[in-house]
Parts: C-alpha cells; structure tokens; sequence
C-alpha cells in the first residue's frame, strides 16, 4: 500500500467549499479531508502544495480531443491570431513535408480577414502545388486553396449541398471557404488518417488535457461526422493497452441520413464499451444547428441585414421529436448541439416531447452552447431537468464576437448573449465544456471568463482588442463556486462520474489537480499553472 499526503495549501472541496486542510490518498482513493488545525496524519509521501489550491480533476463536459490532436500534429495555427501569422505557419508546415500530398490543419479566426472570412488567394499566397485544407477555430468551416478547389472539381456551376454554403465572389466564382455539409465536399481529398495517427492524434490531445488538470471528458462527435474521422477505434485501443488514463464519455454521433435505424447500432456500441469497462457509451451527440457567424445557427428571427434568413435547421422538429423520444427510451442520454435560439427551443421541445411520452426522464440530457436564448425559454431548463452545457470562454466582447456575431444579432437579440447567470438563477444547471479546438482547453480560463465576463490576458486571441476591458453582458456572469463547479461537480454530474469523483471527501477516486495559487483570487486565475494532475491515485502530469 503506498499512502500520498497532500498539505500546506487550501482545498477546493467542491459544491462551493473550500478550507485549509490535509488530503490523504490511499493507492487510489481519498482517505481523509482534514481540517488545517487538525494534526497531518503520516504518509509515505509528503506533498507540500505551497500555498496552492488542490481540487477535483476538472472534466470538460464538450470537447472533441482527436480533432484537435489532429490539429497539434498538423498545420496548427492555433499560436497566431493574424493573416501573416497563418500564412507563415502554412508556409513553414509546407517547407518541413514537402511530400505531403494535402496539407491539413486548422485554428484560424475570421476577424483578423477583411469581411470575416479568408479566401483561396490569400493562401495561393504561400502553397500553390498542392491542396491545403484548415478547419475554422470553431470547426464548422473550411479555407482551402485553389489547388483545392480544383482537385474537388468545386467550381461556379457547384451546387451548394442542402444543409451547406459555398462562399463565392460577385462573379458567383468559390472564393474558398467553405461552412457546415459543404465542407463535405472538399474533405474527401484528405487521406483518411490510419489508425497509428488517431492514436497519436488522441494521446497528444490527452496529454495536453492534463497539463490543463483535466481528468475527464465528453467526447462531443465519437463516430464518422461531419467534424472528422472516427475516434472510437482510437479510443478502444488506447483503453485496452492502458494508455487512455482519462475518464471518457463518447458521445456517439447521431448519423441524421440514417434516422432511427441506428438506434440498434449504437446500443451495441454502448454494450461493447460497458463490457471494456473504461469509456461510456451511454450519450448519444445530435447536431441541430450550426453557428451565428456562419448564418448556419438556426434563429427564431431573421439575421439583421439578411433580409428572411434565419439560418439552417439540420432537423425537421417531428423528427428531432421522434429520435429523442427513442433515443431516451433505450436509456441514452442526449447531448444536443445549439447555438441560435430557434435550436434551443427546438431542443427543449424534443424533451417535452420526451415528458410527454414517459414522464420525467433520468437520462441527463443538456444542451450544448446555446449562444442566444429566448427569454421565454430561460426557466425551461430547470422545468425539464435540461442542463446548461456552457462554453464559458466565448461569453466576452472579442473582435470575432464584436465584428462578426453581434451585427448579425442585432441589439435585441444581443441582451440575451450567453445568458448564463439567468439560468442558473431560473434553477438550472450549468456544466462547463471547452468546445477544444474550437477555443483554448484550459478550464481556469473558462472559469475567469464565467465570472468576468471578460478575456484572460494570456490568451493570445485576447489580444488587440476590448476583450479585457469590456465585459459581455456583466449582469450574467456567474458567481466564481458556480463557476468552478460547472467543471467539477456539476460536470461529473452530467458524465455520470459524481459518485466516485467531482469532489474531495473520504471514498472517492483520487482525480486531483493542484494549482500553484489560491483559486479564489479569480483575477489571476489566467496565469494559474497546474503543477500535478492524478487520475485514481496515479500521477499523470508533473510540471517540470
């Protein structure tokens, strides 16, 4: 038996508590939460926290690790936030895989282009021979060259895909970019990656995960999508050589050309992961709508200055209506996409329907984003037992929000922005995910920005603009416990986990982070570093 005894620092014991105090690991599990005062009982290691806060293993309720693996092992454009910043780093990817028959990646915001979005020309710039292909920071489009369009055969005459939108110039000519089903039709020129490379895609995002104190996840698109390849072989087989040390949640991708014939698919998907033992499959992800930016987010009002276009709707509501019902039946959890506020009461509606049908429901289903929501929704979350499933740092006034988001808002439509703390004060729950790649993983920056309603000075897509200055919508920032915990308990809640983690107390698994400040000093939250992350007792991450 080897006994770990953390001391010397605060302890955020979860559900809003914190004090002073000893913590006692037995192999894996907490074996006593002690007061300062009380006397630090002996153990074979002694960790001195400094003065440092230890709390639960954060655990990301939405995050998508081998999409973004992808992007770290690929083009990551992610350290830039300018033109030339991506085009350097296209150029400098090209030059270091000349033999690279299409070149991937992706992290690029649209606010630093003229008119939001970039096109071909500007990368025809840096790679002209050869396709490259790199995904929007929030994943729901793409920017290729026009080596690209060429080998697709996407030309004037192209029809844009129901569900899709190519971008074309005044001549009706593609201008290279590309949002929602049309990315379909360019992504079949990249390769599909083999199954060393999703590996290493997953273990790459898992490692930066814990360095973030993350010991936990819903994987929000586990299944061939339109996001990316399949994750779940990645999954399996890291699982059944041990290298999957994090808790994961597969939220299996709701195929909307197959309609309810696959519900027997994925209940045997569900039943061979419970047999595993390390990853439930007990979720199933339903894409409803797109994103505001994109005029893909499917809106109860028209887009300001687009004359009827309320954006796109991926599922007719009888529909949605009929696999939710199903889908609750089998016992799966439903974890929806929806940003605009036509897809969040599309959403709560399906779960009416399920109330309808049986009653309530002890399947935890929650909405993901939810952007913009009609007042007139806010207290059905708390009414149908929907959680909340934030991504808390997109909630402030950056120049992707400011440029591109609110014009198409409008200012009434604009007051509702995130309307987080209306919720939770209307009784519902908020759980907190990170949406990675599409923004940073770090939960303490989520956790900032929840209560600030502002950027974090260290991230680096802050920079430039008033997104440390001006808060969005101050009046729904969250208090910094119900920040927290949207990351702690609240999340292991939705993942099914909080009987054995989310908080600190005797019995539980020992997921534990330990930052090197006091967490309640939220204004240095930004620059915080995780100094350890343990997973059931064992050390996964050490900071050098």
């Amino acid at each position: 038996m080897s006994t770990t005894l953390y001391t010397n620092g605060l302890l955020y014991l979860g559900d809003g508590r914190s004090e002073p105090g000893h913590l006692l690991v037995d192999e894996d599990r907490i074996t006593a939460v002690l007061p300062a005062a009380a006397h630090a009982p002996a153990a074979d290691q002694v960790v001195d926290l400094r003065g440092g806060t230890l709390l639960p293993g954060f655990q990301d309720a939405h995050v998508h690790p081998v999409l973004a693996g992808l992007q770290l092992i690929g083009v990551d454009l992610t350290p830039a936030h300018s033109r030339e910043g991506y085009l350097r780093i296209v150029a400098e990817f090209a030059d270091a895989h000349p033999d690279a028959a299409v070149l991937r990646g992706g992290g690029w915001f649209g606010d630093v282009f003229p008119g939001g979005f970039p096109s071909a020309s500007d990368l025809d710039e840096v790679v002209a021979d050869r396709p490259v292909i790199l995904y929007s920071h929030d994943a729901h489009g793409v920017w290729v060259n026009s080596a690209a369009l060429r080998a697709a055969g996407i030309d004037a005459s192209t029809v844009d895909p129901a569900g899709g939108r190519i971008f074309r110039d005044e001549t009706g000519h593609p201008t290279g970019m590309l949002v929602e089903a049309a990315v379909g039709l360019i992504v079949g020129l990249l390769p599909e990656p083999d199954a060393d490379t999703l590996v290493a895609a997953l273990l790459a995002a898992q490692d930066r995960l814990h360095s973030m104190g993350v010991t936990a996840w819903q994987d929000a698109a586990v299944g061939a999508s339109d996001i990316g390849p399949d994750a779940l072989p990645a999954y399996e087989r890291t699982a059944a050589d041990g290298r999957l040390t994090a808790r994961v949640v597969a939220a299996l991708w709701w195929d909307r050309a197959r309609g309810l014939g696959q519900i027997d698919d994925l209940l045997e998907i569900r039943d061979r992961l419970a047999a595993g033992g390390r990853i439930d499959g007990g979720t199933v992800k339903v894409m409803v709508d797109g994103m505001v930016e994109n005029r893909t987010a499917a809106m109860l009002e028209p887009f300001d200055g687009h004359g009827d276009d309320r954006g796109v709707t991926f599922i007719a509501q009888e529909d949605l209506d009929a696999l939710s019902v199903a889908l609750d039946a089998a016992g799966f959890q439903i974890h929806y996409h929806a940003v605009g506020d036509g897809a969040v009461r599309s959403c709560l509606d399906a779960v009416e329907a399920i109330h309808a049908h049986r009653g309530a429901t002890p399947n935890r289903h929650h909405i993901a984003h939810l952007d913009v929501v009609d007042d007139a929704d806010v207290p059905r979350f708390a009414a149908l037992d929907v959680s909340a499933n934030v991504t808390a740092l997109w909630a402030r006034t950056d120049e992707e929000i400011l440029t591109r988001k609110l014009p198409l808002l409008g200012t009434e439509r604009a007051r509702r922005h995130f309307p987080f703390a209306s919720i939770a004060a209307a009784g519902g729950r908020i759980v907190g995910g990170s949406d990675w790649p599409v923004t940073d993983p770090n939960p303490l920056w989520s956790v900032r920005t929840a209560v600030t309603r502002t950027g974090v000075p260290e991230d680096p897509h802050a920079i430039g603009t008033d997104v440390l200055t001006e808060p969005l919508l101050p009046e729904q920032a969250l208090p910094l416990s119900m920040a927290l915990d949207a990351y702690l308990s609240q999340a292991a809640w939705i993942n099914r986990l909080e009987h054995i983690t989310g908080t600190l107390r005797e019995g539980m698994l020992a997921d534990l982070v330990w930052i090197d400040r006091d967490v309640r000093d939220v204004t240095g939250l930004g620059g915080a570093r995780v100094l350890r992350t343990v997973v059931g007792g064992q050390v996964v991450y050490e900071a050098d």
